[in-house]
């Protein structure tokens, strides 16, 4: 009996040690390893209200990707060096890809968060192949994300997302004038023709040009005209509202859309909203990113 006694406080402080160390291997189990990252790429933006968008971005991706880190990289050196500045720096490309690596990353996903593969998407593919090149080994895999607009599918959910979105605001028979930002060389011309052909046939009142490009402000003006539309609402087909959206879409100058669409005799209104803003356009990128295979420290597949 004494000796029962005594040992039964021993048996309590083993099962107790035990216990502590289940706990304790669990926890280890279940946290998960810091092996894979996140870099989000944009052209950047120096406007401080455009940084509604960029916050909502980075939000929905760190939900979307809990326990691993987040980084951004602008590819405009110029706003890298204004936001720099302002003492809110932003790096580029490399320094985003070294600061995951520095985080013991080793599988990155590379998002873009361009609207269509122009080139400025065609420059941060080659950018990240240099610095693959460069730092052979650093990183198991680093897949690319493509832009927002790949697909009809992705057209189709952008087109849902951005009319539910404006509806609480939006008129009867009032139009949606959506301004994209295009480019000289057209590279992603057709891409906004598909998804312009989507929008009008998800909504016959709903018209989109370009800042540069094929498709301008007078091939816009004459739609318009020929629809006999009175009334639009101005919206940034864009990442962000930022100065394109505030000058040459909704600005006071003469040469602001806002200006020409008035002296045309139409009546506007604007919704300085950037896509980032919206849930379904940021859904968009996210499945991007996860869905991604296209391995640039691989070489390609052979067919």
């Amino acid at each position: 009996m004494l000796r029962t006694s005594r040992s039964l406080p021993v048996l309590l402080l083993t099962l107790m040690l035990l216990a502590l160390g289940a706990c304790a291997h669990k926890q280890v189990a279940t946290d998960k390893p810091a092996g894979e990252g996140v870099l989000l790429v944009a052209f950047g933006t120096s406007v401080p209200e455009a940084m509604e968008s960029m916050h909502a971005v980075d939000a929905a991706f760190k939900a979307a990707f809990p326990n691993e880190p987040v980084v951004w990289a602008y590819t405009s050196q110029i706003i890298r060096k204004k936001i720099a500045e302002q003492g809110r720096p932003v790096g580029g490309i490399s320094e985003g890809l070294a600061k995951l690596a520095a985080q013991g990353v080793r599988v990155v996903r590379v998002q873009s968060l361009h609207v269509m593969a122009g080139q400025e998407f065609s420059a941060l593919e080659r950018a990240v192949l240099l610095d693959v090149k460069k730092h052979p080994g650093r990183f198991e895999a680093v897949f690319l994300g493509r832009p927002l607009l790949e697909s009809r599918e992705d057209a189709n959910a952008l087109a849902q997302a951005v009319l539910a979105d404006v509806r609480p605001m939006r008129a009867k028979g009032e139009a949606l004038v959506l301004m994209g930002h295009g480019q000289e060389q057209g590279r992603a011309g057709l891409t906004l023709e598909g998804a312009r052909a989507v929008f009008r046939d998800t909504d016959r009142n709903v018209f989109m040009a370009t800042v540069e490009g094929a498709r301008g402000f007078e091939e816009l003006l004459a739609e318009l005209k020929t629809s006999k539309v009175k009334k639009v609402i101005l919206e940034p087909l864009m990442l962000v509202a930022g100065d394109h959206a505030r000058n040459d879409l909704a600005g006071e100058e003469e040469d602001s859309w806002a200006s020409r669409l008035a002296r045309a005799g139409i009546t506007t209104r604007a919704n300085l909203k950037g896509l980032g803003q919206i849930a379904g356009a940021r859904d968009i990128l996210i499945r991007h990113a996860k869905e991604s295979t296209d391995d640039l420290t691989r070489e390609p597949r052979k067919q």
